[in-house]
């Protein structure tokens, strides 16, 4: 008995179309017309004899039966890539395309130095990037969008391969001259509640800040909120509150031009451990294991370089 066996440029374009819930965004995704990706879905339904994807002129929703082949369809393609990876991991090592997600609160302080060591040290490797949260992150590399992940933890990962690269203490920042200046170091208690100001939902640093200060009540105290790093710095400086920073942004420069100082928190949870994951079983596991090595020399070279000013 022979089934019909879809291919894998079929569940290519049933896939874009599901993540991007539009024929004409998928299809430029798929870098292939919307009549192309139209047709290559309806003749995927027409064979296997059922309806994946309900099409109105506002809305495509796709049916329960299309969303549980979506989800097969993300493990075969994943499964395909890797069977090509296999065979490149056999070749020269780190080398090729290899795409990683990162985390905005890592990316613009450790990236400038890690891309120029990648550049001179593996001439012959294609590195491309997304920035997202760790959620996305997590769901890129799920999906087999993401080779690996750079990201910090505790997280809640789930069953990947993790190697943690180097572990990044938490500074409280606070305007400079302020009244309240606290000694060198400063205690999760006393840190004012209503002056922090912290990530908003969607980033683990908001969580690693508050189980830095491990006080419950800040969760709710804490109402104001900042899309990034960046904007935090930038309402500390201008004297709304204080906030919570990892050291590697203050050694990437984040306060260069501020009227900010920064202390260290005295807590055993005053920090994160950067982490590079990768699926488990993954024919490229060499590769990663020397992208965390490169990862942490550039790390190193920030810290040092930081030292020295």
């Amino acid at each position: 008995m022979s089934a019909y066996m879809p291919t894998l440029k079929q569940l290519q374009y049933l896939v874009a179309l599901k993540e991007h819930g539009h024929f004409g965004r998928a299809a430029e995704a798929c870098f292939v017309t919307q009549s192309t990706l139209s047709a290559g879905i309806r003749e995927l339904e027409s064979l296997i004899g059922v309806t994946l994807v309900e099409r109105t002129r506002r809305i495509v929703r796709f049916t329960a039966l299309g969303d549980r082949i979506v989800e097969k369809a993300h493990r075969v393609l994943r499964e395909a890539e890797e069977l090509a990876a296999l065979a490149q991991a056999s070749g020269s090592p780190l080398a090729g395309e290899l795409r990683m997600s990162v985390i905005p609160t890592i990316a613009p302080f450790l990236l400038p130095r890690l891309l120029p060591r990648l550049r001179a040290e593996r001439p012959s490797l294609q590195l491309y990037l997304r920035e997202e949260t760790s959620h996305a992150a997590l769901d890129s590399l799920r999906h087999g969008h993401a080779d690996c992940v750079l990201l910090a933890l505790p997280f809640p990962v789930g069953d990947v391969e993790t190697e943690i690269l180097f572990s990044d203490p938490l500074f409280v920042a606070f305007p400079r001259d302020d009244p309240r200046d606290p000694p060198a170091e400063i205690t999760p208690e006393a840190i004012d509640g209503n002056r922090l100001l912290l990530l908003e939902d969607g980033h683990c640093l908001k969580e690693h800040a508050l189980a830095a200060c491990n006080r419950a009540e800040l969760r709710t105290e804490a109402s104001i909120t900042g899309t990034s790093l960046h904007t935090l710095v930038q309402m500390v400086d201008n004297g709304l509150g204080v906030t919570l920073l990892p050291e590697m942004a203050i050694r990437g420069g984040i306060l260069a031009n501020t009227q900010i100082t920064a202390r260290p928190v005295r807590s055993p949870q005053a920090h994160r451990d950067i982490a590079l994951i990768w699926r488990r079983n993954s024919p490229r596991e060499a590769d990663f294991r020397m992208m965390a090595d490169i990862l942490r020399s550039a790390a190193e070279e920030q810290r040092e370089s930081a030292a020295a000013a």
